[in-house]
């Protein structure tokens, strides 16, 4: 952890700030624009992160300035979650679901894996949205992704899925995760040992796509479902704010305890942050 001054801080800030603008500009309008090429048809608008303008002069020296930016920059975090969400929203909800362009682009048995293939991709990648949303996604697709590789390596029992769910916030009962189990099964995904009373799984197909379909797919929306992992691991990144405060500046003591959390990875921890530097400087403003 790096130790600065009061002014330091306040620069480094700005340069977050800054940066955290120009990705969500850049994001937005990449994702704009792959979303209207693949889904204009199915007239369906995606959730984008609000523009935010930051002005150095004034964001470095008027504090309600910069408490109105770092607010705006705090409430774009949802965006990029709302924005992950709309985009699971339109692949599950619409997308997948007979829409024209994919019936016309892959076949009955790539249409099937390329559910769970998407499943994989993004919330496989994206462990802390997935401990936040379940919903969007059909759970079959979220078990199979969650556990895909683990699958592929080693026979699972019920209880090591299970436990493995648990950790993304899945509360299953056994009965309920045989039936989804079931289920992936029937689709040819997944093989059931049975020895004596327990009951085991292993990956019988891996999720590869016909070249046929991995042509289709390239060109169509690949971008997009690699959008969510790139955005995400960008954005939610302010391990620059990782620092100590090393004057005597009142409120320093709070605001390094706040900064140890720009450690973590994740759209927790970056609202988390943001909420309790925005705390600090109505603090300071006070004090005024």
């Amino acid at each position: 952890m790096t130790n600065v001054s009061g002014n330091d801080f306040l620069n480094k800030l700005y340069t977050v700030a800054y940066k955290l603008y120009g990705i969500a500009s850049t994001q937005s309008n990449r994702f704009k624009k792959e979303w209207d090429e693949n889904f204009a048809a199915l007239n369906v608008e995606p959730h984008l992160i609000r523009y935010i303008k930051i002005e150095k002069e004034k964001f470095l020296t008027d504090i309600d300035y910069r408490i109105r930016v770092l607010n705006m920059l705090k409430l774009s975090f949802d965006d990029g979650f709302n924005s992950i969400k709309s985009l699971l929203t339109v692949l599950y909800k619409s997308y997948f679901q007979n829409s024209d362009i994919f019936l016309t682009n892959f076949n009955k048995e790539d249409q099937l894996i390329l559910k769970y293939l998407v499943a994989k991709e993004i919330l496989g990648n994206l462990i802390q949205y997935n401990q936040l949303d379940h919903e969007t996604v059909p759970l079959k697709y979220n078990i199979l992704a969650r556990n895909y590789f683990i699958l592929k390596f080693k026979d699972q029992t019920t209880t090591e899925i299970l436990d493995n769910l648990k950790k993304i916030n899945i509360q299953l009962k056994p009965n309920q995760l045989k039936t989804y189990m079931h289920e992936i099964a029937l689709d040819g995904f997944i093989t059931k040992i049975k020895k004596g009373n327990s009951l085991s799984y292993s990956l019988k197909k891996e999720l590869e796509l016909s070249e046929e379909a991995k042509k289709n797919y390239n060109q169509t929306i690949l971008k997009l479902v690699e959008w969510p992992t790139l955005f995400y691991r960008s954005y939610y990144n302010i391990r620059e704010l990782n620092v100590t405060i090393d004057d005597n500046s009142k409120h320093s003591e709070f605001l390094n305890k706040v900064l140890q959390k720009a450690a973590t990875q994740g759209i927790k921890a970056c609202i988390d942050v943001f909420k309790n530097i925005v705390e600090y400087y109505e603090k300071l403003k006070e004090d005024l």
